[in-house]
C-alpha cells in the first residue's frame, strides 16, 4: 500500500470551500489536477472522474463511499478489475479555530501494480499539491470578492496566478 496526502490551510471560511469542493460542474475552471467530476456526490453513487497526473489523463469511475456534508468525500476507484490498481480517495475539511479552514486530500493506493506505477503516484503527489493550491486560491479570491477588499490587497505569487490575502500557510506532502 501507498498513501499520498496534502494538507493546506485556507484563509477562507470552511462553508466557502466547501461550496467551491462540491460545485463539481465548475472544476474545469480551476482544478488542475481533478478537472472532470461528475455525478452526485452521495453514499453509493457512481462518479465519473479525469484526472492529470503529469501529462496524461486517466478516467474512473468510482463508487462514493462516504459523504458527509460540510467535511467529507470519499470513493473508491479502480483500473481495471479489483486487485490491481485500487485507490480509495479522501477529501476532507475540517474548520480552523481563526475562521479559515484546513484541506487534506489523501489516497491510499493498494493492488499489485502499485510497485510497478512510481511515476504515476509521484505525479499524482503533484497533482494533489497543484489541486490544494487552486482551490486555496479560489476560496481566498472569493472570500475577498464577498468582504470587498481592494484590489491592492491582491498580489501573484508565480504561476499560475495565485492570490493571497495575508496568508502565510504551507501545504504539507507526506508520502508514505
Amino acid at each position: 500500500m501507498r498513501t499520498i496526502e496534502h494538507t493546506v490551510d485556507i484563509q477562507a471560511p470552511a462553508a466557502t470551500v466547501w461550496q467551491i469542493l462540491t460545485d463539481i460542474d465548475h472544476y474545469a475552471e480551476w482544478n488542475p489536477f481533478m478537472p472532470r467530476l461528475s455525478g452526485r456526490l452521495a453514499l453509493g453513487e457512481r462518479l465519473t472522474l479525469s484526472v492529470r497526473p503529469g501529462t496524461r489523463t486517466m478516467t474512473f469511475r468510482p463508487t462514493v463511499l462516504a459523504f458527509e456534508d460540510g467535511t467529507l468525500i470519499r470513493w473508491r476507484g479502480r483500473l481495471g478489475m479489483p486487485g490491481l490498481f485500487d485507490g480509495e480517495h479522501e477529501l476532507r475539511l475540517e474548520p480552523r479555530p481563526d475562521g479559515g479552514a484546513r484541506f487534506i486530500q489523501r489516497e491510499s493506493f493498494t493492488g499489485l501494480l502499485v510497485p510497478m506505477m512510481p511515476r504515476v503516484l509521484d505525479d499524482t503527489a503533484t497533482g494533489f499539491t497543484a489541486m490544494n493550491t487552486a482551490l486555496r486560491d479560489r476560496a481566498v479570491a472569493r472570500t475577498a470578492c464577498a468582504v470587498g477588499a481592494p484590489l491592492d490587497v491582491l498580489r501573484p505569487l508565480g504561476d499560475p496566478l495565485t492570490l493571497v490575502l495575508g496568508s502565510t500557510s504551507e501545504g504539507t506532502h507526506h508520502d508514505h
